[in-house]
Order: C-alpha cells, then sequence, then structure tokens
C-alpha cells in the first residue's frame, strides 16, 4: 500500500497540473464486483468468448444478430454488470470533476459504474452495455426506448441500423469517441491511470501519448504493470481505496492554494 507521503505527492502533481485526465480500466469493475471477462472466472470463460469477426456476423445478418442478442445466454452475461454498483473510487472521480479538477475521463469499461457515480464528461471508448448505438449517425439510446418487436430495430433519429454500443470484436471504435478522446488528450499534462496496465489500444495510447509530450502518469493499481516504469507516480492499492485518499489530498491542497 502506498504511504500517505507518496499520496501527497501525487495530489500535489495533480493540483499543478493545468489539464488532468483519467484513464480506467478493469480493475474497477473487479473492485465493484463484476468478473473480468478473461480468466478463471471470468465471464467469457463461463459463456464463451465471442468470435473475433463478432461485428461482420452482425453485419452479415442484423436480424439474427439481435436474436442472438435476445437469447437468455446475454441476460445471464449481463446479470453482474447490472448488479453491480459504483465503488468509491468511481465516486472519487466523479467528485475531482466536479470540483473543476479532473477535465475528462476515458474508460475502457462497459459497466455504467462512471455514470451511476455522477461523471458527465465522459467517454466510453468500448462503449455502455446499457445502450443502444446507431451505426449510420452514432445516436445512442437508452435500451427501454427502443422497440423490438421488429428485427433489426431502427434509428429513432435517421432511421439507421441499430446495435448494441458496446464495441464488438471487428468493430471500430465509433468515430464520435475517438475525436472526444484524442481532443482531450491533446490538452492533457497529466494522466490518472487507475485500474488498468494501459496496455489495449487505442486507449493506452492516449496516456502515453501524453507521457511523449512530457505530461505525467499517475498509476493507481493494485500491482506493479508494464507502464509502472514510466509512471511519475505509482500508487499501490485498489483504486476504491486508493482514489478516495487522493481526493482528500487533492482537495486539502486546493483549499490551502484557495485561502
Amino acid at each position: 500500500m502506498s504511504s500517505q507521503e507518496q499520496i501527497e505527492t501525487a495530489a500535489q502533481a495533480i493540483v499543478q497540473a493545468r489539464y488532468p485526465i483519467a484513464l480506467t480500466g478493469a480493475g474497477m469493475s473487479v473492485e465493484s464486483g463484476i468478473p473480468p471477462f478473461r480468466g478463471p472466472g471470468g465471464l467469457w470463460t463461463k459463456y464463451g468468448e465471442p468470435p473475433m469477426n463478432g461485428f461482420q456476423i452482425f453485419m452479415a445478418d442484423p436480424k439474427k444478430g439481435w436474436e442472438d442478442r435476445l437469447k437468455p445466454r446475454y441476460e445471464e452475461l449481463w446479470k453482474p454488470l447490472r448488479a453491480a454498483k459504483p465503488n468509491p473510487g468511481h465516486f472519487a472521480l466523479a467528485e475531482l470533476e466536479k470540483i473543476g479538477v479532473l477535465r475528462f475521463l476515458i474508460t475502457q469499461n462497459v459497466d455504467d459504474l462512471h455514470r451511476q457515480a455522477g461523471s458527465q464528461a465522459l467517454a466510453e471508448i468500448h462503449g455502455n452495455y446499457k445502450l443502444i448505438r446507431c451505426l449510420d449517425c452514432n445516436a445512442r439510446f437508452a435500451e427501454e426506448k427502443i422497440s423490438l418487436e421488429v428485427l433489426p430495430p431502427a434509428c429513432l433519429e435517421c432511421g439507421g441500423l441499430l446495435k448494441s454500443d458496446t464495441v464488438s470484436f471487428g468493430e471500430p471504435i465509433p468515430g464520435d469517441v475517438l475525436r472526444q478522446c484524442a481532443e482531450h488528450a491533446s490538452h492533457a499534462d497529466l494522466v490518472i491511470v487507475a485500474g488498468t496496465s494501459a496496455t489495449v489500444y487505442p486507449a493506452a495510447g492516449f496516456a502515453l501519448e501524453v507521457k511523449e509530450r512530457g505530461g505525467k502518469l499517475v498509476e493507481v493499481n493494485l500491482y506493479e504493470s508494464e507502464i509502472t516504469a514510466i509512471c511519475d507516480y505509482s500508487l499501490r492499492g485498489t483504486s476504491a481505496e486508493t482514489l478516495p485518499k487522493l481526493l482528500a489530498a487533492v482537495s486539502q491542497r486546493r483549499k490551502s492554494v484557495l485561502s
């Protein structure tokens, strides 16, 4: 576990940064009780890994793709996500945004927990399991807003083809999300990397781009990762334990600066 001194040092860097952003990954989901997708006890280990050309299969027969999605197997797959609640790490990041410190958050998670915690300046780079997205205009809708009486359903705005917002294997990351991430990363001079080893692209590329430009990386992870060696500050511990401590230290330092 990181010492209070290490947390204070990282907090000072965050307060001094002009445009801090965050990148989060599966470690934060696991801390909310969501199994990882791969590995022992993983969702795909239990229910089967999606095909690597899943998007191409969907596009070849969208009606069948939707019929498969509505089978009980898929509801079982999403059951742990529906049961999960944001943990203190999610709320800490939302509060950092609320107090004007964190400017943007890029998450690789599809679990909706950052939204539930209150984060608004947010890009879900792999989509959100609760949303339906139009492949033509990128409009997104809450799943309960879309009638499934006729499959495949049509976009309420442009009539285009709808699919789940979660990005399938073989599917390009939606262009509007990539543009958001690139825009905020281009301004960032510090990235809080929480619950991820920052090795999955394109999300990892945004954090590494900031580092290559001379920005700082603050890692929050229970274990050493592939990027630990290049991080300026590595805080050992879970996101749920460490991010609230980091928030407290940042808040205290901001008060000192503003008073």
